[in-house]
């Protein structure tokens, strides 16, 4: 047996649960502001360009605005739901994320691109969003959030089990 089979116990010393959740809840947050101006600006670029190309580069002023004003609205949003005790998040980042949608779509909107062609289940639960920019992953923002997103989850759903094994109630 060679010794990184027998990991040293947890130095009791170290960082509770509450506050790794917290540094990982920090880092996700800190990507995900950074993420919103850029994916503002993205998200106008893609449907513009595929409506009429060169309308892109036309919005790119309005959806750096656009980006500017999501970011400033939805960032602090975030930032304060994923601060927050996880017993006291009454719904999640994502759920947050997918309300910015009306940042591109105002811009979209206003230049007359019309709606896209989605699916039932997409119009019933996304009726606002009607380009199709609904995040529904961190990676849908960035890519490079995917990893933050996971290692936030796992760390969140740890805190909330261990609490409710605390509790006797699993």
């Amino acid at each position: 047996m060679v010794a990184a089979d027998n990991p040293p116990p947890p130095d009791p010393a170290g960082p509770s649960d509450d506050e790794l959740l917290a540094a990982h809840a920090a880092v996700l947050a800190d990507g995900i502001d950074r993420a919103l101006g850029p994916w503002v600006v993205r998200s106008v670029q893609v449907i513009a360009e595929a409506w009429q190309p060169g309308l892109g580069r036309t919005l790119e002023a309005d959806a750096v605005d656009a980006g500017a004003r999501a970011q400033a609205d939805i960032g602090p949003q975030v930032r304060a739901l994923l601060a927050a005790d996880v017993d006291a998040q009454a719904t999640g980042p994502l759920a947050l994320l997918r309300g910015a949608v009306r940042y591109p779509t105002e811009v979209l909107a206003g230049a007359g691109v019309p709606p896209v062609v989605r699916d039932e289940f997409a119009e019933r639960a996304f009726p606002d969003d009607v380009y199709g920019l609904a995040v529904a992953a961190f990676a849908d923002l960035d890519p490079a959030l995917h990893e933050a997103g996971l290692v936030w989850g796992a760390a969140k759903a740890h805190v909330v089990l261990a609490r409710r094994r605390a509790e006797g109630r699993r």
